[in-house]
């Protein structure tokens, strides 16, 4: 691990994450080190971020251990609840020959729409969009892109109903 990366985990990952610094500081803090965090943002104790290329939106809510894996940007607009333990996953490999499945690393950005919800421990993957006003069911894993004002829900997450 390089002298930078551990600089990151110690502020990002050490003081950040620590249930001493004030949730109504820790935006500021976040701010400071160098991610794109608007006003009014609450990030929980206990959240992981692999790196700064994180963008959340003024009146985000960020609930307790949530995971941002960061090998891409993600992006998270305005007035979003985010469940307790959610996991953003940007990285991913490519299939692999049969010695080896797991092939080459592979990055995409996730997006996620104004005014969404997203249930605990739900799970979103490389490469996908929410569009806005939707509500992503607990434990749900977003495989592909989900259309605005939908409640998604499963395994791989479906479109289960509109939303007013």
């Amino acid at each position: 691990m390089g002298l930078r990366r551990f600089g990151r985990d110690v502020v990002l990952n050490g003081f950040a994450r620590s249930s001493l610094l004030p949730r109504s500081f820790r935006w500021r803090f976040l701010r400071l080190v160098g991610l794109d965090i608007r006003k009014w943002v609450s990030v929980a104790p206990g959240c992981w971020f692999g790196g700064r290329d994180v963008a959340i939106g003024g009146g985000t809510t960020v609930n307790y251990g949530c995971v941002f894996d960061n090998s891409a940007r993600i992006t998270i607009e305005e007035d979003c609840d985010v469940g307790h333990a959610v996991m953003f996953i940007t990285s991913t490999h490519l299939p692999g020959d049969i010695s080896r499945r797991a092939g080459a690393a592979a990055s995409s950005p996730i997006a996620i729409g104004r005014g969404t919800w997203i249930g605990a421990r739900a799970t979103i993957l490389p490469g996908v969009t929410v569009g806005e006003g939707c509500v992503i069911a607990a434990g749900a894993v977003v495989s592909s892109d989900c259309a605005p004002h939908g409640l998604y829900a499963g395994v791989p997450a479906v479109r289960k109903r509109d939303l007013p």
